[in-house]
């Protein structure tokens, strides 16, 4: 890895702007790079054609321009298409192009690994490397959608940051990668199109709030009392269900954006009519549109397995009885280890 030059994608318009005065160019030459390198999407400075020889040879000289690269994909019988991302210094993560009729989404990464250890997850078996630069993530939904183009002749219609790693204990570079997602000199994708979801860090939920994001939340439930959360998710140890329950209403007074709770269904350990119970009870204490009740999907390190049908339909049915907004999510991808839950790097 090049530790010596810059990364030019770091600089920004105002740092542009101070580099070319300060080599004596003309200012219509931060537009053309700025352009090539957010829009165009240029992973070397030779592919900036509108530029001299000379001004390129300098621009490589002075700066290095790291991309992530696509190493390996994988396609689902559903349409599903998996992609192992390799860093500039071979670091490995993984993004998925979830296809719908109606939509198409990009599910990216924001850590290499997790330092969160949620029994149910695959990546929280991966010691966590470092968090992704914002112009990898941003890297990851440029190549996701590039795949979209290729294989449905469609741009990506949402981003969900559900893949590897927190969002929230990665978040200035979370937040940097949204704005360049979102800017009209970006990928120009509505806020209202991405969707950040968290384990659970009560601080930054209200971080969020304090910032007046614009972008949709969920929350990573999958218990309702502290017990059972604890039990699989070690992160609820510093923050219980009452912090983030406090932490969900501050920011949804304070952005009044879309919140979602997500819960997966593990037999035998959150399926019951009192688990059940337990969730409307939390629903009702959080401004939340909707609750997706999410398939499990089984990893070699865990040792749950999904309920039966009828134990899913009886949970559902409790819920709709008690009028919570609950969704079933069927999993998708999960023939190449690409449904939730399941990104490891896998070979």
């Amino acid at each position: 890895m090049d530790t010596q030059r810059e990364n030019i994608r770091h600089l920004g318009l105002d740092g542009l702007t101070a580099y070319f005065e300060q080599i004596g160019e003309k200012k219509f030459r931060v537009k053309q790079v700025h352009e090539w390198l957010w829009q165009k999407h240029a992973h070397s400075f030779e592919e900036m054609t509108n530029l001299s020889k000379d001004l390129r040879a300098k621009l490589a000289q002075d700066f290095s321009l790291p991309a992530l690269q696509v190493d390996a994909t994988q396609f689902s019988n559903d349409g599903t298409v998996k992609s192992r991302f390799k860093t500039v210094e071979g670091h490995l993560i993984e993004g998925v192009l979830i296809p719908t009729e109606d939509r198409k989404t990009a599910c990216v990464s924001s850590q290499i690994g997790c330092s969160l250890s949620c029994k149910f997850c695959a990546t929280g078996y991966i010691e966590r490397k470092r968090n992704l630069h914002f112009d990898e993530i941003y890297d990851q939904v440029v190549l996701i959608n590039q795949q979209s183009l290729q294989a449905y002749n469609q741009k990506l219609s949402n981003i969900v940051f559900m893949g590897m790693g927190e969002p929230l204990l990665n978040y200035s570079n979370v937040m940097k990668a949204i704005e360049r997602i979102s800017a009209e000199d970006g990928l120009f994708m509505s806020p209202r199109r991405i969707t950040v979801s968290t384990a659970g860090v009560a601080k930054q939920i209200k971080k969020l709030g304090d910032d007046q994001v614009r972008f949709k939340l969920a929350l990573s439930l999958h218990a309702a009392n502290d017990a059972k959360r604890n039990e699989i998710m070690p992160i609820n140890e510093s923050n219980n269900i009452k912090a983030l329950i406090e932490a969900l209403n501050y920011f949804y007074k304070q952005t009044g954006n879309e919140i979602t709770l997500e819960y997966i269904l593990f037999k035998d350990l959150n399926d019951s009519k009192q688990d059940a119970e337990e969730l409307v009870k939390v629903f009702r204490q959080i401004p939340a549109d909707l609750v997706n009740i999410i398939e499990y999907n089984t990893i070699d390190a865990f040792k749950f397995t999904k309920p039966d049908e009828d134990d899913i339909q009886r949970f559902m049915n409790i819920l709709e009885a008690n009028h919570v907004n609950a969704r079933l999510r069927r999993s998708r991808g999960r023939d190449i280890d690409a449904a939730c839950g399941q990104l490891a790097n896998k070979g």
